[in-house]
């Protein structure tokens, strides 16, 4: 199979996968965000505590990175295409935001460790969107915490440089002291992005 036939076959598996991992919406477990969502996630909680390390080369923790609203993606720098467009996306709603007077984070965090060295993904951020805080870790760190995320990536055979990784497409709204609340789909526009984030943030505050 050529390098480009591969390709297409992944964009279509990561489709396939992020359909088929969730079932709906975030749950309503608090009643200010009613209003803000429409369904519940199938079985099971979302989010919580992880160690990765950032474009510096330093240790931190979701506490430490998740200090203000933010979007959350899993994703890897070598992706062909999935992962660029729904970064693009997703600054393209942080803007959006910005200029409605709300200050939201985008977050890449890798599944590629073995690639995406923490000098890697930095750069990978900075050019998605100036304020883009971008992730890796070792495999362990990189497993938790998208085990916490309720994420899936695959690794594709391959040599070491050109193998590509499926891996679910799933934005996740994560609010400081509520933790996770949302999640976006990749057929989301940035204006609704913006819009119904603004929502669960009008509403915690």
């Amino acid at each position: 199979m050529t390098r480009m036939l591969a390709i297409l076959a992944a964009t279509v598996a990561v489709i396939g996968v992020g359909t088929a991992w969730f079932l709906g919406r975030a749950p309503q477990g608090d009643n200010r965000f009613a209003a803000c969502t429409g369904g519940t996630v199938a079985g099971g909680s979302i989010g919580g505590p992880f160690e990765l390390v950032n474009a510096s080369g330093e240790t931190v923790t979701d506490a430490e990175v998740i200090t203000k609203p933010s979007l959350i993606y899993f994703g890897y720098t070598f992706c062909p295409d999935v992962c660029p467009l729904d970064n693009q996306r997703n600054a393209l709603a942080v803007d959006i935001l910005e200029e409605r007077g709300h200050d939201v984070q985008p977050v890449f965090i890798s599944i590629d460790p073995e690639r995406d060295t923490p000098e890697v993904v930095g750069e990978y951020a900075s050019y998605m969107h100036e304020d883009m805080i971008g992730l890796t870790g070792s495999p362990e760190q990189v497993k938790a915490a998208s085990s916490a995320y309720r994420t899936f990536y695959s690794k594709q055979e391959g040599d070491d440089e050109y193998y590509l990784v499926d891996h679910s497409t799933f934005t996740y709204l994560v609010l400081p002291e509520q933790g996770f609340v949302e999640f976006f789909r990749r057929d989301e526009t940035p204006e609704a992005m913006a819009e119904r984030t603004a929502c669960f943030v009008d509403a915690a505050n």
